[in-house]
């Protein structure tokens, strides 16, 4: 039914994708950051939940329709940006708390941060309509051979930068007993999520 010889290079060439530091690894490591460990792990099933959401389009056949509506893709990321700058205000808010001794940082909705993070990344489709036609080999059911493909990055994806999300968390649970500390990991975060949305406005502009 399915053809899974494909899954040795699949794997290589998902790995090849997701090893380079990009916006997904950035924003883990902003979270864990943020909001320790717990909050990278409700985050990145956020992540997952969307990428599953666009895997499921692409089987679908929706797909086909997002790439020959650019603009809508564009909007779209437009969107993410400003969700990432509203992060980020967010989290400075978060930290002049804490600096003024009130310690309610990291207390954000995570799962519905990641899957908002996700949704608005439309670059994933893309990357489904580019990658999973190459690994059908020789599969009987197209539809369920690139079901499986899709399943295996999303499940690569939380398991890769839901354990870096995890170590960054780790790091911020080992400095929470001094407020200066805390304070100068929530400015990282937010710088962070700053770079992200400058950099997806530069990649629309220049598109």
């Amino acid at each position: 039914m399915v053809d899974l010889s494909v899954l040795p290079g699949y794997i290589a060439v998902i790995l090849l994708f997701l090893g380079p530091p990009g916006p997904d690894m950035a924003y883990m490591l902003a979270v864990g950051l943020e909001g320790g460990r717990r909050a990278a792990l409700k985050a990145i099933l956020g992540i997952g939940t969307g990428m599953s959401f666009y895997a499921t389009a692409v089987v679908a056949g929706l797909g086909e329709i997002a790439r020959s509506h650019p603009s809508v893709l564009d909007a779209v990321r437009i969107v993410g940006a400003a969700y990432l700058l509203w992060l980020a205000c967010a989290t400075l808010r978060s930290a002049r708390r804490a600096l003024g001794g009130h310690g309610d940082v990291g207390a954000g909705r995570w799962y519905l941060r990641g899957l908002l993070i996700s949704l608005t990344n439309p670059k994933i489709i893309l990357f489904y309509l580019a990658v999973l036609p190459q690994f059908l080999g020789d599969a009987d059911a197209p539809g369920a051979q690139m079901a499986l493909l899709g399943a295996i990055n999303v499940l690569m994806e939380v398991v890769l930068y839901g354990g870096i999300g995890m170590l960054s968390g780790f790091f911020r649970t080992r400095l929470t007993g001094s407020s200066k500390a805390t304070v100068a990991l929530n400015y990282g975060a937010c710088v962070v999520y700053v770079v992200l949305a400058a950099t997806i406005s530069v990649e629309v502009l220049l598109a």
